[in-house]
């Protein structure tokens, strides 16, 4: 597809798509002005059992998404009650290393924004770069280090974009401070942390985990990184918080493997979604 200034991308996962998108969302979930959007990673889809009043379609349905092919990503946009607040939840995502573009893999983060969404929350499963880090921890992101070559702005810039966001506050202070309390209020312990996206679909070897720590990376993962970019173009709060499935290379006895990452991940299950209903309550 060929849209304005022969940019090929525009087109398809640009804001015009996103309002297509949106509103057929809108008709066949019955959206209205949704509190958050919430991007569920690898194996925390279980989230969606705590949604009220629950509708949803899979992403085949909606123009511009991709069906998902990943273990742990059901592929299915929810829309419902969470803590009595309204919500959208991604249940899954697609990753560049399946064959899409950046702007593809953040185009949800347009169509949540086109629904009326300013508060994203999004999760993901990643890799410990400490040896202070242990499977099950869970990780406040503070920032994030994008080492994946892509960048989903590039192109024309879309309309309702800031050409050149300001990622100096990508991870809203004001979001952070509220999963802090609700932590907090529920006893669940909560790390501080640095995200650092790559593209996958490999695992690190051990000296980049070495170099990645280095460069001030507390975790490591495969997606969440343009998600927070384009939210910073459109002027949504982001907030993201990491559940640690394993250390990475190097910091084990054993390989690393997506079984473990997806056990993990349903053992925490209670602990992540008490803390969003939590975090959801307080917005």
């Amino acid at each position: 597809m060929i849209d304005r200034d022969g940019d090929p991308w525009a087109a398809a996962w640009g804001a015009a798509a996103a309002a297509t998108a949106a509103t057929i969302v809108r008709e066949r979930l019955a959206v209205r002005t949704p509190a958050a959007a919430i991007v569920l990673g690898s194996g925390l889809g279980d989230v969606v059992s705590r949604l009220q009043h629950v509708r949803e379609m899979p992403y085949q349905e909606i123009p511009g998404f991709s069906a998902t092919a990943v273990e742990g990503h059901a592929g299915r946009l929810y829309a419902g009650t969470l803590g009595g607040r309204e919500v959208i939840a991604l249940g899954g995502r697609f990753h560049m290393y399946e064959g899409h573009t950046a702007r593809a893999s953040a185009f949800p983060v347009r169509v949540v924004h086109a629904l009326g969404a300013r508060v994203l929350f999004a999760s993901n499963a990643a890799g410990g770069l400490e040896r202070s880090l242990n499977a099950g921890d869970l990780v406040l992101l503070d920032d994030h280090i994008n080492l994946t070559g892509h960048n989903p702005l590039f192109g024309s810039v879309e309309p309702g974009d800031v050409r050149f966001p300001d990622m100096s506050a990508a991870h809203s202070p004001r979001l952070r401070a509220l999963v802090r309390t609700a932590a907090a209020e529920l006893g669940i312990a909560l790390k501080p942390g640095v995200y650092v996206g790559l593209t996958g679909p490999v695992y690190e070897t051990p000296s980049e985990v070495r170099m990645l720590a280095g460069l001030g990376a507390t975790v490591t993962g495969m997606s969440t990184v343009c998600e927070a970019i384009v939210a910073a173009a459109l002027g949504m709060e982001f907030v993201a918080v990491s559940l640690v499935t394993n250390p990475a290379a190097g910091l084990s006895d054993g390989p690393v493997r997506h079984e473990d990452v997806m056990m993990e991940a349903g053992l925490a299950s209670k602990r992540f979604g008490d803390l969003l209903e939590s975090f959801v309550k307080k917005l």
